[in-house]
């Protein structure tokens, strides 16, 4: 008999959910067949099969939650016999089946040829059990096999102590049918958890400017093919705000810092996270070492990993360990809105929709201009507001001069 268990996923991962069963018991499986998805906090993954044989039990099933290392199925190896879960309660010692009273009238009737002194075990049909469970009856008080028109027989005797269990049905909740109940996934449970841990122990505060965006604009327009050709990747606008944060990054190293304890650790290198809106959430999938990455490199880099993501292959690796965040939520239509911390970094720079709007060029002249708001939240407990304030101008200047990108970024 081979166990099945749950492997661990990561060093921070003790918890997962069974999406979903890819088998049942009494199918036969070969070692390296795919079993069940596990869902984690972060990523999911395919559970395979490291032995061949039949499955012979499901211990746990879909939607529940596992911890690592549990042993949630039985192979049988060499097509071995299935063990229904019923029968360890079924073959119990039948000292523990005695019952410290005299068998009931219904009870005896069921077994006339069993010694009321000289108990023994039960052996009650799975129909009969179910039947029992809903009509309130202890099968602990019957003797021998017991079958579901037994337990029918005790239900209707004008004796029996469980009559009320109609009442009880009757009393039942209606349900709601304008209302559907969809159980989180794992994911969205843990985005829940630490966006509320991230409101409750940083001390968070948003700051706002806004970007003309005519000279990047201007320069994807002129270099967006001939990039495009010599790349095999679009010059997007991701490109243009990861070289402009970075730049900004170290000019204010402590954007690029994170609290531990009573310690702040400060990052020397520059690993940012790109949220990309998936399925069964948001993820912060983290492009590695940006700082040294051109142009076209972080757009591949971006892509790559947003592609991952949507086809839910993201790997923990991808996930762990950035230093500062950048999310768009302009792409969905938002004109302004105030980002939650990634924990435990403690800077994200929201970027939003580009906007026609009328500008005062001077005293004398307004132009129509692209304009985009641009948001930073930051952890208030170790970045002061002036700090703040002059990253996001940073941000908001290099955007603006596309060539200071190439020098600051």
């Amino acid at each position: 008999m081979f166990e099945v268990k749950v492997p661990q996923a990561g060093e921070s991962i003790t918890e997962a959910t069974i999406s979903q069963w890819l088998v049942k018991e009494g199918d036969a499986v070969n070692a390296g067949d795919i079993l069940f998805e596990l869902e984690t906090d972060k990523v999911n993954m395919e559970v395979t099969a490291e032995a061949s044989g039949v499955v012979s039990s499901i211990l746990r099933q879909s939607g529940e939650n596992v911890k690592v290392g549990e042993v949630v199925a039985h192979i049988g190896v060499s097509g071995a016999a299935a063990v229904p879960a019923s029968q360890p309660q079924a073959a119990a010692p039948a000292q523990e089946a005695a019952p410290s009273a005299p068998a009931a009238p219904a009870a005896a009737a069921v077994a006339p040829s069993a010694p009321a002194a000289e108990p023994a075990a039960i052996h009650a049909s799975p129909s009969a059990r179910k039947l029992a469970r809903e009509k309130g009856i202890d099968l602990n008080q019957a003797l021998g096999r017991v079958g579901a028109s037994d337990v029918a027989a005790v239900t209707s005797a004008p004796a029996a102590p469980v009559a009320p269990a109609a009442p009880a049905a009757a009393a039942a909740p209606v349900e709601d049918k304008t209302v559907e109940r969809v159980r989180m996934s794992r994911r969205r449970q843990t985005i829940a958890k630490r966006l509320v841990e991230a409101q409750q122990t940083a001390a968070m505060l948003t700051t706002f400017n806004e970007v003309d965006m005519t000279a990047i604009m201007d320069v994807r327009k002129r270099r967006k093919q001939s990039f495009t050709e010599k790349h095999d990747i679009g010059l997007g606008f991701m490109s243009f705000f990861t070289k402009a944060v970075i730049g900004a990054l170290k000019q204010f190293p402590l954007l690029n810092a994170q609290i531990e304890g009573e310690d702040i650790l400060i990052h020397k290198r520059y690993d940012i996270g790109i949220a990309v809106s998936a399925k069964e959430g948001l993820v912060v999938p983290v492009v590695r070492d940006a700082d040294r990455l051109g142009f076209a490199g972080i757009e591949k880099e971006i892509a790559s990993l947003a592609q991952k993501a949507r086809a839910n292959s993201l790997s923990l690796s991808d996930l762990q360990g950035g230093t500062f965040t950048i999310t768009n939520g302009g792409i969905f239509g938002s004109l302004l809105s105030t980002p939650i911390l990634n924990a435990p970094q403690v800077g994200i720079l929201g970027m939003h929709k580009i906007q026609i709007r009328p500008v005062a060029i001077d005293n004398e002249r307004m132009e129509n201009r692209p304009m985009m708001y641009i948001a930073l939240s930051y952890d208030h407990r170790i970045v002061d507001g002036s700090e703040a304030v002059r990253f996001l101008v940073a941000v908001k200047e290099m955007l603006e001069d596309p060539e200071s990108l190439l020098l600051e970024g």
